[in-house]
């Protein structure tokens, strides 16, 4: 119960829903509440949606990319006005002074010096001029060493981790709804065993009461019986908050108020399946799988730098001194490949295929040894939950014996064989032993509840 104080805090605090479940919930009824309620499932379920665009963002670089680029100048720098000029198609001989050139012939023939010499105006100072261009241009990845692929493969692994994440948080999730169910099963048989002691505490209280009055009792005996009674309605006390907190945390956990549960065996049924089946359903052991399959694409993304990368692209274009101005004349195409091919680089590709090859072995390790892991906790469990199944026979014949020494010494108490105190020391060991049988239970469900958790919850 003190594990489940701090999260009842932050429960308190969030204000779970205004919903209200008002009717007596089964725990079937509850688990699919927590399912499509639940705010860390819903995280959960967010991050797998997450994790499922990675994977189409991976896989969308093998269609490489469409862009358009709309460019804008103005200048009256004499290499950018020709170039843009050349560009739009309108160069023409005048842009390098042919006029002028012209006119020097005419007035100087024969002077080829002259002629040479002649810097014409309209090359070097030309006006000032706009520049619209407009461009498609299409670039795509034909051959990339297998890497996009391996990225894929590794973004696929990755959506399955987050969906087998999103599993445990529903395992644990089912887990924490189970055991309250069955905690308050337990609380609620403790309470009813409790007030019974009560009711024969107010018994044992009337009679005492009438053996003062006729002198076969003293006061003192009637104080025992009222101290012990005292102590009897504190434990009822106590149990009854603990159930209320239990309802605090299941509807923090179902994410709307619960104000009454059904509860049916405060006993879990042991479950029936086999250490391999632990093994071959247990998440954590898929997850390290999962995560050795990530390792094995990382080897092929290193080694993918020992292939050429060939890339091609295709581009379309129009430009003039206005936006799109004469855009079917002045139109242009270009296409062509590249390959780029790494032959040495210092070793740096063999150390991280080296590196990666490594640590692919080293996951494969841990998957062995989270295995052998698990085969241990099971084998630790399983012999607990069997402890503690002995530890209950036992103490459910000693709160039988405990009962019957009780009503033993209430009636020896009435033919003055035995004094209060007996009585009192009987009853204290009759409540000892519910309390103990109590928690014994609970240790023995919570242990069950754990080997179900290592199973992802098989015979939920």
């Amino acid at each position: 119960m003190k594990k489940i104080v701090g999260v009842l805090l932050t429960a308190l605090l969030l204000n779970a829903s205004d919903i209200t479940v008002s009717n007596s919930l089964t725990l079937n009824e509850a688990i699919e509440i927590l399912k499509s309620e639940n705010l860390e499932i819903k995280t959960a379920s967010l991050d797998v949606d997450s994790a499922k665009a990675e994977v189409q963002t991976a896989s969308g670089n093998h269609w490489g990319k469409l862009d358009f680029v709309q460019d804008y100048a103005n200048s009256n720098d004499a290499g950018n006005v020709f170039g843009f000029k050349l560009t739009s198609r309108e160069a023409n001989f005048n842009d390098f002074g042919f006029d002028e050139f012209l006119a020097q012939m005419g007035g100087l023939p024969g002077n080829s010096a002259t002629l040479l010499a002649t810097q014409p105006k309209n090359l070097n100072y030309p006006d000032a001029r706009n520049f619209f261009q407009s461009k498609l241009k299409y670039e795509v990845p034909l051959f990339t060493g297998f890497q996009i692929s391996s990225y894929v493969d590794i973004m696929e692994s990755m959506t399955k981790m987050k969906k087998l994440e999103k599993k445990q948080v529903i395992n644990e999730k089912i887990y924490q709804v189970r055991k309250s169910f069955y905690d308050m099963a337990l609380l609620r048989n403790s309470t009813k065993n409790l007030n019974t002691i009560l009711t024969n505490i107010d018994t044992l209280e009337n009679m005492t009461k009438q053996m003062i009055e006729v002198g076969y009792a003293k006061k003192v005996d009637l104080l025992e019986v009222q101290a012990k009674k005292g102590n009897v309605q504190r434990l009822i006390l106590q149990m009854e908050s603990n159930q209320k907190l239990l309802y605090h945390y299941i509807s923090f956990l179902l994410n709307q108020k619960v104000e009454n549960i059904s509860t049916d065996s405060a006993n879990v049924s042991m479950p029936v399946f086999t250490n391999e089946d632990v093994l071959s359903n247990n998440l954590d052991i898929q997850r390290a799988s999962t995560g050795l399959e990530v390792r094995k694409s990382m080897v092929d993304v290193s080694k993918s730098s020992y292939y050429p990368m060939v890339g091609a692209f295709a581009e379309a274009a129009t430009a003039d001194d206005t936006f799109l101005g004469k855009a079917d004349d002045h139109k242009s195409y270009t296409v062509g490949a590249r390959l780029t091919w790494n032959i040495f680089n210092g070793g740096i590709d063999s150390a991280n295929v080296e590196k990666s090859r490594i640590q692919h072995i080293k996951t494969k390790t841990q998957v062995e040894l989270a295995k052998k892991g698990i085969a241990l906790k099971v084998a630790k469990i399983r012999t607990e939950i069997k402890t503690y199944d002995a530890e209950i026979a036992s103490l459910e014949k000693e709160l039988a014996l405990a009962d019957e020494i009780y009503a033993n010494y209430e009636g020896r108490y009435r033919e003055k064989l035995s004094s209060m105190s007996d009585v009192i020391i009987k009853q204290s060991e009759q409540i000892q032993k519910i309390l103990e049988l109590q928690m014994t239970q609970n240790k023995r469900n919570e242990r069950i509840f754990a080997l179900e958790k290592l199973a992802n919850g098989e015979n939920k």
